[in-house]
């Protein structure tokens, strides 16, 4: 049985995650989208630097997190300054980092999708008359929706298990910036947390095991679909 803490932490966590993956998916779509169809100079400049958080350690990407949105980063300044707003010590924060970490896994996957979209079809229909944006929206977008579903769900489960960049940006306050994962690691610093450790795990395992089986289950959605348009 969880305590109240510990849902706290949990609710938490899917606030962060949710607001993450909401705020993460036009950006990662337009990304995957220019990825996939346009071509221009710093093309592989650009996919390097949406695919460094996979490769970079996570304390890297939260400091460059903390100098970009600190107290004295120039984004930091900007929306202090425009808006009194500050993301430091706070759960957006804790969002933000998140969303980033997150993003390479949501860009790759929709771009996967975007790349099988049948450009026959597209032809199709603007040689039937259709414009640009109601191709967009009534073919590629509904033939790329299962992958674009596929990485908002991967993008979901990265979120709930940030850990590294969220406590080099944004620390681990209680009930703030302590989401799952670093409440577990709290809890394993903590003498007599090793119960409360196994419970907030076992729960992030299930829910990471959910989130994959519906990943695979979009994607290979996916893939009949592309064998239908085919036969």
């Amino acid at each position: 049985m969880l305590t109240p803490a510990e849902w706290a932490v949990i609710g938490l966590s899917l606030k962060v995650s949710l607001v993450a993956t909401g705020l993460g998916l036009p950006i990662a779509f337009a990304l995957a989208w220019a990825l996939a169809r346009w071509r221009f100079p710093g093309r592989f400049l650009l996919d390097g630097v949406i695919h460094l958080p996979l490769v970079a350690p996570p304390v890297v990407i939260g400091w460059l997190l903390l100098s970009a949105f600190g107290p004295a980063g120039p984004i930091g300044r900007l929306l202090a300054d425009l808006f009194g707003v500050s993301l430091m010590f706070r759960w957006t924060g804790a969002a933000v980092a998140a969303g980033v970490m997150a993003l390479p896994l949501m860009v790759r996957a929709m771009r996967l999708s975007i790349e099988a979209v049948d450009r026959r079809l597209e032809n199709a229909a603007r040689t039937l008359g259709a414009s640009r944006t109601r191709t967009f929206w009534t073919i590629s977008l509904p033939l790329a929706l299962p992958g674009v579903l596929a990485g908002v769900v991967l993008g979901f489960a990265r979120s709930i298990g940030e850990f590294g960049a969220t406590i080099a940006f944004v620390s681990n306050i209680p009930g703030e910036t302590r989401t799952l994962s670093l409440a577990i690691y709290t809890a394993l610093q903590t003498p007599g947390g090793d119960g409360a450790a196994m419970r907030l795990a076992l729960f992030s395992v299930g829910l990471s095991l959910v989130a994959l089986a519906v990943s695979e289950y979009l994607t290979r959605r996916s893939h009949r679909q592309e064998a239908r348009d085919v036969v």
